[in-house]
């Protein structure tokens, strides 16, 4: 897949996470996180007022640490497809 197919996918499955209107679960939330903040290159702390969600989402980010952008885009677009496809 090239880069601008692969940015395609990406920013529709990101616009189907931010048009969803029903809360996800905590780990699957999480997951976007990383994986979001992973593939877009953006390593600014995370800034919830509440240290326990900090503490989540920066644990969230270093298990992401060690993939590519790109793969970090691949599966933030799996992760969105199979949610939508298997949630009840």
């Amino acid at each position: 897949m090239n880069n601008t197919l692969l940015d395609i996918e990406f920013q529709a499955a990101v616009d189907r996470v931010n048009d969803h209107k029903e809360p996800f679960p905590a780990d699957t939330l999480l997951k976007l996180y990383a994986y979001y903040k992973k593939a877009t290159n953006d390593y600014g702390k995370p800034r919830s007022k509440k240290p326990i969600i900090n503490a989540f989402k920066t644990n969230a980010l270093f298990q992401v640490d060690n993939i590519s952008e790109d793969e970090a885009k691949r599966v933030y677009i799996d992760l969105v497809t199979n949610y939508f496809l298997y949630r009840s």
